[in-house]
């Protein structure tokens, strides 16, 4: 009796064992994070069961793991095959973008042609595979050397921007709340123009909204901390201001992206948090007066190829004048 009671103990505990979750989630094509009815999601996905040789994460075998929070390794840099498409992504049921976690610190932007999350597949069959066209749709901007939309650098006043070349450390921490969800990262020791300074940026999207909302919040007051688009010819730089002088916003809305199909994008800041607007090799920007104070603006895209979204420029400045009044309000 007794050796029945212990054989009947020891199934249970080894089927309560197999039903345990497992403390993290390994992604791959049949294994993705449920998103099912969420209007945000972000994510930072990287490799296991590879190993670094000199930058680069190399190996045959391999899972990606999501992680809530991440130290960048001193070896990552661009195009290092560590994290899924190279950085922290946030989403909204409109729009995706991602970051660039390396020197770069470009934004860029995930056209979607559906309205469900998608993030937590792309890339996985692939590292590349989100250039390509798909049913979801795909990654649509080329940064190159910019600051992509709505990053942030040092512009040094004459024409260019200093990005994240020398950091003593990155880190960056995902949120998903009911509220929305989003990504805050932390530079910490950034040389730059004779400064060394820390930095966090919180980069956070609602449900049903193309727009969002980044807070700089500098160790120091610097000369020169800026955001921008990416500068493309032929595209003309429109400048708004509110009525009442609260909010303005840059915008640029043309042929900009890989394919190439339309795209419209614009960043908007409150009017007295501005030194000027000016233009860099690769960026248009607005250039934030010096402070220590956190700064808030917001920066938006529209695809012409979106699940119901704005299919033209007459329709994407519509939504940027509404937007402008209800921010000014």
């Amino acid at each position: 009796m007794k050796k029945t009671a212990l054989l009947l103990f020891l199934f249970l505990m080894i089927l309560f064992a197999c039903k345990e979750e497992p403390k993290t989630k390994v992604l791959s094509k049949e294994t993705t994070q449920n998103q099912m009815g969420a209007k945000t999601y972000a994510e930072i996905s990287i490799k296991e069961g590879g190993q670094w040789e000199g930058k680069k994460y190399v190996g045959e075998a391999f899972t990606f793991k999501n992680v809530e929070f991440l130290k960048a390794p001193d070896s990552l840099t661009d195009h290092s095959y560590y994290v899924r498409y190279e950085g922290p992504g946030w989403e909204s049921n409109k729009v995706g973008y991602r970051l660039y976690l390396d020197w770069r610190n470009a934004i860029d932007i995930f056209g979607k042609k559906v309205d469900t999350m998608v993030l937590s597949k792309v890339g996985l069959d692939n590292y590349d595979s989100y250039h390509e066209d798909s049913e979801w749709g795909q990654d649509i901007l080329k940064a190159g050397k910019s600051l992509g939309i709505g990053s942030y650098g040092l512009f040094d006043g004459d024409n260019n921007v200093a990005h994240f070349n020398k950091v003593d450390s990155t880190t960056a921490r995902i949120m998903n709340t009911e509220g929305g969800s989003g990504v805050v990262v932390d530079y910490y020791g950034w040389t730059v123009m004779d400064n060394t300074m820390d930095l966090k940026a919180e980069l956070f999207i609602e449900p049903d909204s193309r727009m969002t909302k980044a807070t700089l919040t500098p160790s120091k007051s610097t000369l020169g901390l800026s955001t921008g688009i990416v500068k493309f010819e032929d595209i003309d730089l429109v400048k708004k201001e509110s009525k009442n002088g609260k909010w303005g916003y840059i915008a640029t809305y043309g042929e900009q992206t890989l394919v190439p199909d339309q795209l419209g994008m614009a960043i908007f800041y409150k009017v007295h948090d501005v030194e000027k607007i000016s233009d860099s090799e690769f960026d248009h920007l607005v250039v934030f007066n010096p402070t220590n104070e956190p700064i808030t603006y917001y920066f938006a895209a529209a695809w012409e190829k979106e699940k119901d979204g704005l299919k033209n420029k007459t329709e994407f400045f519509t939504y940027l004048d509404e937007s402008l009044t209800l921010l000014s309000q």
